[in-house]
């Protein structure tokens, strides 16, 4: 590796986020891609943009080949202190106001939903008894 391992924080990662010094935290080792950007399949906007935060998911949904994994320990600079890294948080979605039907409503609903097929049927019969009186 090209580092003797030194431990960055994230503040100190972040500093380095332009195109003439960039780099990246990713499973909690810090590389420096300065020298990478042209050269990237991707763009360089893609590394930019992966700048100051851990950019371990951005990485591994792309689904990178063996290939760049291996490259990956040319731009080694250290590790990163994952304290520093702030914990993802899981989405919790809001509470939404339960909706909360009158009673007289959904007791109509229920009569219907019991009275129309019954009444179809009894116009299915008294078809079908008229017709064949005929």
């Amino acid at each position: 590796m090209g580092s003797d391992g030194k431990v960055y924080t994230l503040a100190e990662v972040s500093k380095h986020n332009t195109a003439k010094d960039c780099w990246l935290v990713i499973s909690g080792k810090v590389y420096d891609v300065t020298k990478f950007l042209e050269d990237h399949p991707g763009g360089d906007e893609v590394l930019l943009s992966s700048t100051g935060k851990d950019a371990t998911d951005d990485f591994e949904d792309v689904g990178h080949s063996t290939t760049a994994r291996a490259m990956m320990d040319e731009y080694y600079v250290g590790d990163i202190d994952s304290a520093t890294i702030p914990q993802k948080v899981k989405y919790t979605p809001p509470k939404q106001p339960h909706y909360n039907q009158d009673k007289t409503s959904e007791f109509i609903i229920r009569i219907l939903q019991f009275l129309v097929p019954l009444l179809i049927l009894g116009l299915a019969v008294g078809v079908r008894i008229y017709t064949k009186a005929d």
